[in-house]
């Protein structure tokens, strides 16, 4: 069988999902809807100057990034582009 190569000709690119409510899923996956990282996303990024920890941040930037990196995991693994 021969691999699908989605191409629209445009000099544009291709998008997948018009919408952030549009449906996308890779290998076999059910389709989803874009997944909204918002509560995640902002994490400070200037080293702390109190209450760092060895590596110049603080356990509350750590925690930041460990809950961002589990929900990134968490939407690949959603959408079939990375398994578990």
């Amino acid at each position: 069988m021969a691999a699908f190569q989605p191409y629209d000709g445009g000099p544009d690119g291709l998008m997948l999902g018009a919408s952030s409510a549009s449906l996308v899923g890779f290998h076999g996956t059910s389709a989803t809807a874009q997944v909204a990282l918002s509560a995640t996303a902002a994490i400070a990024t200037t080293a702390a100057t109190t209450g760092a920890a060895t590596y110049g941040l603080t356990s509350a930037q750590m925690n930041g990034m460990v809950a961002l990196v589990n929900a990134l995991r968490a939407a690949l693994v959603t959408k079939g582009i990375a398994s578990t």
